[in-house]
């Protein structure tokens, strides 16, 4: 990734530079910017949030089949790219590349396993102390899920096995949409995060999922 470069931020499906930026160095080599990236401010985050809950309505009376062909396509697109987002993983957080490839490999992985997830969304129908009445269980999506990822596990797609660490593809595949940024630590914003967002954006869908 160019030093030179600067990266902005994907608003509602656009790239939005607000002119104020900060560099990411290489823990390992701090002659090594890894780039240089824009910094969002509250209205950012507005614009985010409410280019998330414009595409809510849609998004959340979506087919189960569409979500899942969403989640699967993200998974094989981070696949395809685990050598170029591994290199890049490992140069921001100092990690060794094989180490950097395999986590973003089991990114990708766990996007394809929430993507059958979509079509094993279940309820329950349990007894009721009511003679003759039944009790029937669904779960819906309510509204916008807002990430902050940590800067050791900046990617939006970082493994783990439970909703709390993996927000996107969790709430992607219950109908939700997502607002992300990931957490300023020393080596301030992530470019692992950065770099997996064309992933997300090989699906057509409302920008602000």
């Amino acid at each position: 990734m160019s030093a030179s470069q600067v990266h902005s931020l994907l608003i509602n499906g656009e790239w939005v530079s607000t002119g104020h930026t900060a560099p990411n160095l290489n823990p390992s080599d701090l002659s090594d910017v890894v780039g240089e990236y824009v910094q969002g401010d509250a209205a950012d985050v507005d614009a985010a949030v409410a280019a998330a809950k414009a595409a809510f309505p849609a998004w959340s009376t979506s087919g189960i089949q569409a979500r899942a062909d969403a989640l699967d396509k993200i998974g094989t697109e981070i696949l395809a790219r685990r050598e170029e987002l591994g290199e890049l993983l490992a140069r921001e957080e100092g990690k060794v590349r094989a180490e950097a490839i395999g986590e973003v490999m089991r990114a990708g992985q766990i996007f394809k396993f929430f993507a059958g997830e979509c079509l094993r969304l279940a309820g329950e129908t349990v007894p009721s102390v009511r003679p003759g009445i039944g009790v029937e269980v669904t779960r819906e999506p309510i509204g916008v899920v807002g990430l902050i990822t940590p800067w050791n596990f900046p990617s939006p797609f970082q493994p783990g096995r439970s909703p709390r660490r993996w927000p996107s593809a969790t709430a992607w595949s219950s109908s939700r949409p997502t607002w992300c940024r990931a957490a300023p630590g020393r080596w301030r914003t992530s470019s692992t995060a950065a770099g997996s967002l064309p992933a997300c954006s090989t699906w057509s869908w409302a920008g602000g999922v």
